[in-house]
């Protein structure tokens, strides 16, 4: 069976995301199918400027066909034309204007999976809510398979995505409460689907007490990785944490690990690693008391799944539904709606060694029932064999 993964870019040098959730998963069905990756040139997703030269390469051994943007994206532009269309009366055709401008816009990518629709068994597009998603189902929705990757903003809504979502042929869910929200969504209960989400690369060595003695961390801190964004909630984060300290004894840290877009405030116990390695990124997970996750809106929290791995125990925002949700289903987390449950909670946690070694454990488990690749790749064979059959 030859499968085509179809997602926005693609590379070693992109750390998160639905990206590198589409890259694990190509690299270990390649194990079962024929794999090829077809995405665009671009590296930085704010521009989608074209960065990558060659257009047919290996990556990890894994074939990857690589297309133009034609225009990059303005910025400016897309900001007016966004906040045109998320808060006036609109037309559909507003959205396909809006879609064009979020990009990547690559029409030479859509018109490769045009003209090679019989080349692939099924095509199976990541994140819905781009250019290549939308205009490669249209393509081949008889061939096609989406990772929606959804989330809980205002994206969701948009007209042209309700109809998109009863498009495919089959569906690859992250999450029970980001089904249940396209469900709702686009009555799109008919098609056959599987809730997967994606495994974690753990690695075989871990060093964390030499990562603490590098980088002159104590072994009493809290820990946030991932992009450290609004979005993500780390403003919320900065000024729960520092209200935190002011209010308490503790002397506790909270380290930082990923890449910013914000100022980071000043504090002698907020520390700022930037962006590590995968082994030095689970070296610092490992020696952390527990995971911070404040964002607002996710499908599926890699980094969560990552902290359950180690058998470390989460606190989570409980506006965002699915990391709600996967607390509640692990036994593994705490979650906190505002800054006083947010001290509780931490307080809480910071008190008792044997609530995170309880919840650590009940982590642990939940990861290798739920999220090792063996049980990820089950799934995804499951679903293509149903396809096959139907």
């Amino acid at each position: 069976m030859k499968v085509a993964f179809v997602v926005q870019r693609y590379g070693l040098e992109i750390s998160g995301g639905a990206e590198l959730h589409c890259r694990w998963v190509t690299e270990h069905m390649k194990k079962y199918w024929d794999v090829e990756v077809l995405t665009t040139r671009a590296l930085d997703y704010i521009s989608w400027e074209n960065h990558y030269s060659g257009s047919d390469v290996l990556v990890n051994d894994i074939r990857v066909r690589r297309f133009s943007v034609a225009k990059p994206r303005d910025p400016e532009r897309f900001g007016k034309i966004q906040n045109f269309v998320f808060e006036n009366e609109h037309s559909e055709e507003d959205e396909i204007i809006w879609l064009k401008e979020e990009g990547p816009f690559s029409p030479d990518l859509i018109d490769y999976i045009k003209g090679h629709i019989d080349d692939y068994n099924y095509f199976i597009f990541f994140s819905y809510r781009y250019y290549h998603s939308y205009w490669g189902i249209q393509a081949v929705p008889h061939k096609s398979i989406l990772v929606p990757t959804a989330e809980h903003d205002p994206v969701i809504n948009l007209k042209i995505f309700k109809e998109l979502f009863r498009k495919p042929r089959g569906i690859v869910f992250n999450s029970l409460e980001e089904k249940k929200m396209i469900n709702t969504i686009s009555g799109n209960e008919n098609i056959p689907a599987e809730v997967v989400g994606v495994g974690a690369e753990v690695p075989e060595d871990i060093f964390s007490k030499q990562f603490c003695q590098k980088y002159g961390i104590k072994d009493n801190y809290v820990i946030y990785i991932g992009r450290i964004d609004k979005n993500k909630g780390c403003i919320e984060l900065f000024d729960f944490f520092i209200r935190y300290k002011k209010e308490t004894s503790s002397n506790i840290q909270l380290v930082l690990v990923g890449s910013t877009v914000l100022k980071i405030p000043i504090h002698p116990d907020i520390i700022y690693l930037g962006f590590l390695s995968e082994e030095e990124k689970f070296s610092a997970l490992d020696k952390a008391l527990l995971l911070l996750m404040p964002s607002f809106y996710e499908s599926l929290s890699m980094v969560t799944n990552e902290a359950w791995a180690l058998g470390k125990p989460v606190l989570a925002n409980a506006r965002c539904e699915v990391l709600k949700g996967q607390c509640e289903r692990s036994s593994a987390g705490l979650y906190y709606k505002n800054y006083r449950e947010f001290k509780e909670a931490l307080m809480f946690f910071l008190g008792s060694s044997r609530l995170r070694s309880s919840m650590g454990k009940n982590g642990r488990k939940y990861f290798q029932d739920n999220y090792t690749w063996g049980t990820i790749e089950k799934k995804y064979l499951s679903l293509l064999k149903r396809l096959e059959k139907e």
